[in-house]
């Protein structure tokens, strides 16, 4: 069985964007990115203290704003649209007040929109394409298998979908209240949902893939949607650690796209 280890991937690619950093030269501006919270929720604070790391890491600047309320987030979102030492904005999601996400993620400008959350965004999902990396890159066959995605969120469920469906995969959305025992007739799952093991044993069948791109909070202790019976198992194709999966990949995504952006504008 594989382990989908998103982590080896990411060090191949990381190398490369530390190095076009180094190319830019001693004194010159270096790429900026602008993360925008409003909650201390322990799995929020630890992606960005990774992505804070991650951009020390290549010699990137990474600025962590924690908003007040969604005023503020609104504010903040509208003076960095127009600050040209600014070049990627990402709203850290799940915000306080929800039902604003789709309003406040529509007001970052599209092309600094590196999260890929904007109904008008130049890049597409970062997490969406860290999964389609993911699985391309252990060369996961996925013309022709059945795909299952679990949780339609404007994150990762909405915009993975797409990708499958553009591409003319067969896949099947699942979300609240969908029969979930139906996904033992599909060959790859993928779940993002958030709820901590959500996904059982008897809804996988052998030879499955199933990669585990939902993150929960256990009594301080980050779990997935995946439990650990399905984690257990030995006849699988191939899975995704607890740690060390889609996470590394898509902030390796969110870099990429920032350094797009960046020398774009150079």
């Amino acid at each position: 069985m594989k382990i989908l280890n998103g982590k080896e991937l990411a060090g191949f690619i990381k190398e490369r964007q530390a190095t076009l950093i180094q190319q830019i030269g001693t004194g010159a501006r270096r790429p900026k990115l602008l993360i925008i919270r409003d909650s201390d929720n322990p799995v929020i604070v630890k992606y960005v203290k990774l992505k804070m790391a991650y951009g020390e890491d290549i010699g990137v600047l990474v600025e962590d704003f924690k908003a007040k309320s969604s005023e503020d987030i609104r504010e903040k979102i509208l003076l960095a649209n127009t600050d040209d030492t600014v070049d990627g904005i990402i709203l850290q999601l799940p915000i306080i007040e929800k039902e604003k996400t789709d309003e406040l993620t529509d007001l970052i400008a599209p092309e600094k929109d590196v999260d890929g959350l904007s109904s008008d965004g130049v890049f597409d999902s970062a997490t969406a394409t860290a999964i389609w990396w993911l699985l391309t890159g252990y060369g996961i066959e996925l013309a022709g298998k059945k795909t299952a995605i679990v949780g339609r969120g404007k994150l990762v469920g909405a915009p993975l979908f797409k990708m499958f469906f553009d591409s003319k995969m067969p896949v099947e959305m699942f979300h609240r209240g969908s029969d979930l025992t139906k996904l033992k007739d599909f060959d790859i799952i993928i779940s993002a949902t958030g709820s901590a093991g959500l996904i059982l044993d008897e809804y996988v069948k052998s030879g499955a893939v199933v990669v585990d791109a939902g993150t929960a909070s256990e009594n301080g202790v980050l779990v997935g949607d995946v439990s650990k019976k399905v984690r257990d198992r030995t006849d699988l194709v191939a899975i995704t650690p607890i740690v060390g999966g889609v996470g590394p990949l898509t902030i390796t995504c969110l870099f990429e796209h920032l350094l797009d952006a960046f020398f774009k504008k150079a």
